[in-house]
């Protein structure tokens, strides 16, 4: 009788050192839910390097080890993410105390009474840069399709802007026209 199957052995494993490696991750863990990631994780790896995992008791220090790197590597990922959360809300409160400076003629609230999907697309032309045919691929329409609802969107802005008693002589004669409908 030769050594026993993969699935075999993984389950012998698993079942013999689960309950062990379960305590072993819930005391360094805040949550059940995060205990049950690590453990999932730390079985999934396991199962991919089965044939290494060494004979008898080795075995459970072996998936120790496993459990405490996935740990660690759970507790560096966090900290880059609060790192990175605290950075964007510093920037993030910047930023909005410099659009209410920025937009003293409420250009930007006449902008949000826009329609989500009028201000998307106003946003994909005007804010980053794309082509009316890149943005066809983003929305997943035509050309076509984008031109026109990129017309009646601009036509819905200058009417928007126009009823918030905007100068729209400042935003060119194409505007005007816009607000008017003639356009």
């Amino acid at each position: 009788m030769g050594p026993p199957e993969p699935k075999q052995r993984f389950e012998e494993i698993y079942d013999a050192h689960y309950p062990d490696l379960l305590a072993y991750v819930r005391r360094r863990t805040d949550s059940p839910d995060d205990a049950a990631d690590a453990l999932a994780e730390t079985f999934t790896t396991a199962w991919r390097r089965v044939d290494d995992i060494p004979e008898g008791n080795e075995a459970r220090l072996w998936l120790y080890g496993v459990a405490r790197r996935t740990l660690a590597n759970k507790r560096r990922d966090e900290t880059r993410r609060t790192a990175l959360a605290v950075r964007l809300r510093a920037e993030l409160a910047v930023w909005s105390e410099n659009v209410v400076e920025e937009d003293p003629h409420g250009i930007r609230r006449a902008f949000m009474r826009l329609r989500p999907d009028d201000r998307e697309l106003l946003s994909l032309i005007s804010w980053e840069g794309l082509s009316g045919e890149e943005v066809a691929k983003v929305l997943g329409c035509s050309h076509g399709a984008v031109r026109l609802r990129l017309h009646r969107a601009r036509k819905r802005l200058a009417r928007e802007l126009d009823a918030a008693g905007l100068d729209m002589a400042r935003y060119g004669s194409r505007a005007i026209a816009l607000a008017k409908g003639q356009l």
